[in-house]
């Protein structure tokens, strides 16, 4: 019975003294309303920008993914005076014949102009063979992929990126279109049998021109139309279970072996290097979180400002409630509580605002949304903290003010 009665008597005081700070807060709503929306400034940005950078990461995750990241990537060191700059049939079945390999596939590489319906764009071609699905992780949207009879025949059939159709055709499936190319100073034309999602859209949505549409050929057909009998690299997927990196060492040995070339052969994870650019891109998402966590920390300095000015203002209404009977706890409660409301509220508005914000940013640049829930948590606890901390000394200075000084003052 006692506790319940203190439970009415607590709550009764909370709703006083919430009310209170309400009608204070309401007298003075311009003030309010501009720290209010200081604090959701602050929030939105670190919102913002946290979502987004991860929309960005995972982007440029799976633009990785879709080039092979999962597997490995053979060459050679042109540095070497003893080896050639690219390599041939003989190291590709190398590769293939080691039991820890489940498929190898070639690769060529080489840019050129692609005009098509009178429009320029800049591409990077690259030679592959049936096996592009499993060993380049290629994720078909339409058509089909290069088979064997494109191998064998040279076929002039290319598959290109969902951007570059929509780009230049306003759609994607552009299958059995035509498009040239500049190959070699030849021109070339080229049936197109699949549209490949790539996720590439990120980058030419943020960068334009500067980063070139992707267009996949059958490697005979790169080697005829560049007039080479071999190719830059072996895109390789190890067999599952297998470790990357061991599996990189016993291939540069078989391969330094048959061929005796000694350490020419250079076998790059593309694990690790997915691994090295995630974490680059924490780093600059943790970076640019700050700079937006210093607009928020400097947001809340005016709650400090606001509530110094209010206890100058409220000087004799303090003293009046200090002469009826209000200790020092009440006044602090008071102000403490107006520190949180302004916080809250602040938070609160700038949460949706972030939210709202991301998914338009996120629709610009073609990327899916990724709310960061931890992050949002975070950054409204940082707020109120701050908001409360910044209040704490206008409120212990409002609740030390004597009945006498304050009504004198006033």
């Amino acid at each position: 019975m006692k506790l319940k009665l203190f439970i009415l008597k607590v709550n009764k005081y909370m709703n006083e003294v919430f009310c209170c700070v309400m009608r204070g807060l309401i007298r003075k709503k311009g003030r309010s309303l501009l720290t209010i929306i200081g604090i959701a400034i602050g929030v939105t940005a670190v919102i913002i920008i946290s979502n987004i950078s991860q929309c960005g990461a995972v982007a440029v995750s799976s633009e990785l993914d879709s080039l092979g990241v999962g597997g490995l990537s053979v060459s050679l060191d042109n540095t070497n005076a003893d080896s050639d700059a690219v390599l041939s049939d003989n190291e590709l079945n190398i590769i293939k014949t080691s039991s820890y390999v489940e498929k190898a596939m070639p690769l060529i590489f080489q840019t050129a102009t692609v005009n098509s319906r009178g429009e320029n764009t800049q591409a990077l071609l690259w030679g592959i063979d049936q096996n592009a699905k499993e060993v380049i992780s290629l994720k078909l949207m339409y058509g089909r992929f290069i088979n064997k009879g494109d191998i064998a025949t040279n076929a002039r059939v290319c598959l290109v990126d969902e951007s570059f159709a929509k780009e230049n055709f306003g759609y994607s499936n552009i299958v059995g279109r035509k498009i040239t190319a500049l190959c070699s100073g030849n021109y070339e034309n080229f049936e197109v049998i699949g549209v490949i999602k790539t996720g590439s859209g990120l980058l030419q949505n943020m960068m334009g021109n500067y980063i070139p549409t992707f267009m996949y050929l059958s490697y005979t057909t790169m080697q005829e139309l560049y007039a080479m009998s071999d190719f830059h690299r072996i895109a390789v997927k190890i067999s599952d279970g297998a470790e990357p990196d061991i599996v990189g060492e016993k291939l540069v040995k078989a391969l330094s072996t048959e061929t005796g070339f000694q350490n020419s052969y250079i076998v790059e994870s593309m694990a690790k290097q997915k691994e090295g650019l995630s974490q680059l891109m924490n780093i600059v998402t943790m970076i640019l979180s700050a700079v937006g966590g210093v607009s928020l920390f400097v947001a809340s300095l005016s709650i400090m400002n606001v509530m110094l000015v209010s206890v100058g203002e409220k000087k004799r209404e303090i003293g009046i409630k200090k002469a009826i009977g209000a200790c020092r706890g009440d006044i602090l409660n008071e102000f403490l509580i107006e520190a949180f409301i302004l916080t809250m509220s602040g938070s609160i508005l700038g949460v949706i605002l972030g939210i709202v914000i991301s998914f338009i940013g996120a629709f610009m640049l073609g990327i899916s949304i990724i709310i960061r829930y931890d992050i949002i948590a975070f950054t409204v606890i940082f707020a109120l903290f701050t908001g409360i901390v910044f209040g704490i000394y206008p409120a212990n200075k409002a609740s030390k003010l004597k009945p006498v000084d304050a009504l004198r003052g006033e």
